[in-house]
């Protein structure tokens, strides 16, 4: 098996980690501490091709593979992961949507605005009574005739201030259960759609997270996506591949922790000597390194079996929990190397480890990516494909 990354691959690491250091870093704590939206750095990623790694060209997108975009969201979240959030939401979840089972006219129409950054997207699934239980929706799409008119509330909703365009799920049938939901492509500008208050974070606190109501809002047929009652379906295919964006988050998160950590540690001297030469700091550093490789091997393991179009779920739930809980438990430590330094906002470990929290939460909680994965074992299902020839099996 191998692992090396392409000559396009490296350029888009290098590209994005540099982008991070002299763009994102320089202001990064002023825009955690007074939640301001990076209006610039978003339009600055925009114009690097960021914001539609993975949309085919004709659509105005970068045509990259999923392993580029692992390596692009790694390196933003090792800086600031409020911009790299917006970056997977619009590419991971918005973009891919819509390319995927969009229709030909709405790729057409939304899709090379979002690719370039002109707009950005959000994806509206959680509700106030439905968060990890995504069949509970209470927003309702009423079919009248021409039209949908749309109704309901969703929560915590990423880019929610900014965004042109949301990817709105909502229940059209009660009776049919998960297959009475349908997905819908709502313009924020339309008559009826309210955005909430800016939520105040505790984590990725440039972000704009909000809530968002809809109040009579006539949606057209033709910005149903997919066949009627494909909603769910469409949710839950879209959040898998939206994992491995947050698993590479999580793993960037961990990354730039782990980075401080050990120059913090080369400078820092305690009882005559740098603290990095004590065991005590040395081991933390080693049991950092290797949880946080076993992660970045599974991201890119499930980026990889995206790319080969096998079957990821399992795969990028297993990523997505591991790296997030990596990201937890070494943030942490990060700060416990920095001692007191670490407890303040100029040594940026804080913050991290504040940020770190979210990935444990969002795009399916700890506990959703267990049934996932635990569902999948119970199934008898191989979740480790080897190559057979040409073949992969085991799939």
């Amino acid at each position: 098996m191998y692992f090396n990354l392409t000559e396009e691959q490296l350029a888009v690491q290098a590209a994005a980690r540099e982008f991070a250091q002299k763009e994102l870093k320089p202001g990064v704590i002023e825009r955690d501490s007074k939640m301001q939206y990076p209006t610039e750095q978003v339009r600055m990623m925009g114009e690097l091709g960021f914001m539609g790694m993975m949309v085919s060209p004709e659509y105005g997108g970068g045509g990259m593979d999923t392993m580029s975009y692992v390596l692009a969201m790694e390196e933003l979240s090792k800086v600031d992961s409020s911009c790299s959030v917006i970056v997977s939401v619009n590419n991971s979840l918005v973009c891919w949507g819509i390319e995927e089972f969009g229709t030909e006219a709405q790729k057409l129409k939304y899709l090379p605005k979002l690719a370039t950054g002109e707009w950005i997207g959000s994806f509206c699934l959680s509700e106030p009574e439905a968060g990890s239980d995504a069949t509970s929706q209470r927003t309702t799409a009423e079919d009248m005739g021409d039209y949908y008119l749309l109704n309901g509330t969703k929560n915590w909703i990423t880019n929610g201030g900014t965004s042109k365009v949301h990817l709105v799920i909502a229940q059209t049938n009660a009776e049919a259960g998960h297959r009475g939901i349908n997905a819908f492509i709502v313009e924020t500008d339309w008559d009826g759609v309210v955005v909430g208050a800016k939520e105040d974070k505790l984590g990725i606190r440039s972000s704009d997270t909000h809530t968002i109501m809809y109040n009579d809002v006539k949606v057209p047929k033709e910005n149903r996506i997919g066949d009627d009652g494909f909603g769910f379906k469409f949710a839950m295919k879209t959040l898998s591949g939206g994992r491995i964006g947050i698993a590479a988050q999580a793993l960037g998160i961990a990354g730039g922790a782990y980075e401080l950590a050990v120059d913090y540690s080369k400078q820092r001297e305690a009882f005559g000597k740098p603290i990095s030469k004590h065991q005590a700091i040395a081991f933390k550093l080693a049991d950092m390194a290797t949880e946080i490789e076993a992660a970045k091997l599974m991201v890119y393991r499930s980026a990889w079996l995206k790319d080969q179009h096998a079957n990821y779920d399992s795969a990028s739930a297993m990523a997505k929990l591991f790296a997030s809980e990596v990201a937890m438990r070494h943030t942490v430590e990060a700060v416990q190397i920095h001692g007191g330094y670490g407890f303040v906002k100029e040594y940026h470990v804080e913050r991290l480890m504040r940020d770190a929290k979210i990935t444990q939460i969002y795009e399916g909680t700890s506990e959703v990516q267990r049934i996932v994965i635990s569902r999948n074992v119970l199934k008898g299902q191989l979740y480790i494909p080897i190559l057979a020839g040409e073949e992969l099996v085991g799939v």
